[in-house]
């Protein structure tokens, strides 16, 4: 941002796209996740279509969605096979995508946006929808760049879907992760205070 207040985004910007590729994946996220999971991945979108003017090409708004609903597939026992929670929900996700008939290459810009939805100095230099999916999870899960979404807007999202329960419920998934886990990315986060973030982080 450049000292300029970011721009109000209504309700109706953020909609879910009417496509039968966005209702199979909500079904799917909403069925395999704790309702905390399932808010968090919702206000995740919300987030990102609020921060879109922090990306300077087009977005596809269907990816967009399908990226941020499935981006923590790989936190649920449904979608765990053991590897990292970034690539194992990407795999999920990818396999969603092309199931129901997304081309190849959005196929796999959904699988990107997963896999690197959490690589801090990597996801902002992807493609748009790669940049959004990982700034709308941050802004919900500790408050990065909260600053770059409308007051107004913030509060709108955050009353529509409340973070009840999101602090705690995800350390709890995530601290489950890293213990099984302790080579992964996630731990080596968890290792420089990241649980401690997640559990203080109000946005509001």
């Amino acid at each position: 941002m450049s000292g300029r207040r970011p721009p109000y985004v209504a309700p109706a910007d953020y909609h879910v796209p009417d496509s039968a590729a966005c209702k199979k994946a909500i079904s799917l996220v909403r069925e395999a996740s704790p309702d905390f999971l399932f808010g968090h991945c919702m206000r995740t979108h919300a987030f990102a279509v609020a921060m879109g003017h922090k990306v300077s090409k087009p977005v596809d708004r269907e990816v967009l969605f399908l990226g941020c609903i499935m981006h923590d597939l790989g936190l649920t026992a449904a979608h765990d096979h053991g590897g990292t929670f970034e690539l194992d929900g990407a795999k999920a996700a990818h396999h969603v995508c092309v199931s129901e008939g997304l081309s190849p290459d959005r196929a796999d810009l959904v699988h990107e946006m997963v896999a690197l939805h959490n690589s801090v100095g990597v996801a902002e230099y992807r493609q748009p929808e790669v940049a959004l999916v990982h700034y709308g999870a941050g802004a919900d899960v500790i408050g990065m760049w909260v600053h770059d979404i409308d007051p107004k807007t913030l509060h709108e999202i955050l009353e529509q879907q409340p973070r009840d329960g999101f602090g705690e419920g995800m350390a709890r998934l995530i601290e489950d992760q890293v213990t099984r886990k302790p080579d992964s990315y996630m731990a080596s986060m968890v290792r420089m205070g990241f649980l401690k973030k997640l559990r203080s982080a109000n946005l509001g």
